[in-house]
């Protein structure tokens, strides 16, 4: 380590700690704004020369939205689309069903896991609150819950939501990290995949079966229940439908989708993707059906497929005129123009941190310091995620950071990575995130039992995220 080693070591710090103080001071400045005028001083200061800098810059969003971009935008309406055209919610009324008790948050689970691929944590959790709310009720009314009935079915939702937004591809933040650390894509949903199912598992039902009976009156307004469930009346009592019998689910699916196309809805983007990586694993590189089925699971191209499938499904069912769903995608983008720009703002930061030098000095001082690539990146993430309350200023400034120490290879390491910063970002989610806020107000809780729950839960899928990335790499 040179003295000018040093000095970029400082100036990365100074670097980060500029961009929480823009972003939580007083000033509040948008997180694009705060990473591109952090970025500009960063180059100056690093000695990157004024000429390549603006070109630093642009090549750095340019290229990050361009991979990253589009995929998010269809990704958007996907979700939109298939929440307007009632597949989730057919999908998750028949995966709960009329269910025994004691499975319903096994269940509400997997009902996440599945909605969550294609949407948003918030998207996702606005779709599974009817289904949350009206099942809760159930249950209240059979006395079949220890504790709170909302608490232990809205945990395993926010587990699974969590998870897919924070560890798996296409959203917005494992693509994003993907591409900068040059992962394969069919490698990282795979190993996304096994590290999200037991982390789903024992931050959401195992968690929800402890925690809710310690918050017996998490209980959420009634006007808000009713608005969510229709006004549907409340349920028959425990025993008034005879021997044997369960009372009825409140709520029926908004739609008559058939379940094949639900599911067929929301997991056409992911399998074209998964076909991809078996026909790269299995075929001969000059097969036309290994180029026909790559071609297809580009993130880009399997996003649209999706899209194409549910807006065809869409419009089959005739309940929606044409004009009422272009508004309703046009609505679908506002939720993502400002992910979008600190995302190209982030792929500023990142380019400007290897032309200026920052990230070689970056990768020297972490091989002398033996750190574990992994866990650096992680603990970078979860701390730029904390103080400045963006997952995605977590996800896209960690990536930048340790991209340098694994280079353009690729391989198992770098989907271990992708995951780990993805975890990473949603850890400590607290009053500074916007999904806190979600989940306090729908579920009625105050600020600690919030921190109890959304706090928590995002906290435990961080940490087994990482428990599981850092298992995994014992065979990289």
């Amino acid at each position: 380590m040179t003295a000018h080693s040093w000095w970029l070591l400082l100036i990365v710090a100074v670097a980060i700690a500029a961009l929480i103080l823009l972003i939580n001071s007083r000033l509040r400045l948008h997180p694009f704004i705060a990473l591109i005028l952090v970025t500009v001083c960063t180059g100056l200061a690093a000695g990157e020369p004024v000429a390549d800098l603006t070109g630093s810059i642009e090549d750095g969003a340019g290229g990050t939205l361009g991979d990253v971009g589009l995929t998010l935008a269809l990704g958007a309406m996907l979700g939109r689309l298939l929440s307007d055209s009632g597949a989730t919610d057919a999908l998750a009324h028949a995966l709960v069903g009329r269910a025994a008790p004691r499975r319903l948050p096994w269940l509400v689970a997997a009902a996440a896991f599945v909605i969550g691929i294609p949407m948003f944590f918030e998207v996702g959790l606005i779709v599974l609150l009817p289904l949350i709310f009206s099942v809760a009720r159930r249950l209240d009314a059979q006395g079949g819950a220890k504790g709170s009935s909302y608490v232990l079915l809205g945990v395993p939702a926010i587990a699974s939501l969590s998870t897919l937004h924070g560890m798996l591809p296409p959203h917005p933040g494992p693509l994003t990290a993907m591409t900068g650390l040059h992962a394969d894509l069919g490698l990282t949903l795979v190993v996304g995949l096994v590290c999200a199912v037991p982390t789903v598992i024992l931050a959401g039902p195992v968690y929800a079966r402890w925690i809710a009976p310690r918050l017996p009156e998490v209980r959420p307004d009634a006007a808000l229940v009713a608005q969510f469930t229709g006004g549907a009346p409340a349920p028959a009592a425990a025993g008034s439908a005879g021997p044997g019998a369960r009372p009825r689910t409140e709520t029926a699916p908004r739609t008559d989708v058939p379940l094949g196309l639900a599911v067929a809805s929301v997991l056409v983007p992911v399998a074209l993707m998964l076909l991809r990586t078996l026909a790269e694993t299995l075929l001969d590189s000059g097969s036309t059906v290994r180029a026909a089925l790559t071609f297809a699971g580009e993130p880009l191209v399997a996003m649209l497929a999706g899209l194409l499938f549910a807006l065809g499904l869409t419009l089959a069912r005739g309940r929606r005129p044409g004009e009422e769903i272009r508004t309703s995608l046009a609505d679908s983008l506002k939720s993502v123009a400002g992910i979008l720009l600190i995302i190209g703002g982030g792929g500023a930061f990142k380019q400007v941190l290897q032309d200026s030098g920052i990230g070689d000095a970056i990768a020297t001082a972490a091989k002398g310091a033996h750190l574990n690539v992994i866990l650096l990146g992680w603990l970078v993430s979860l701390l730029l995620s904390l103080t400045t309350g963006s997952a995605t200023v977590g996800i896209v400034s960690a990536t930048g950071i340790v991209a340098p120490l694994i280079g353009d290879a690729g391989g198992l390491q770098a989907s271990l990575l992708v995951v780990a910063i993805g975890a990473g970002s949603i850890g400590l989610n607290y009053v500074n995130h916007a999904g806190f806020w979600l989940v306090k107000e729908s579920f009625g809780m105050d600020l600690g039992q919030a921190a109890k729950t959304q706090t928590a839960v995002q906290t435990l899928v961080s940490v087994f995220g990482l428990a599981m990335a850092l298992l995994l790499s014992l065979f990289a």
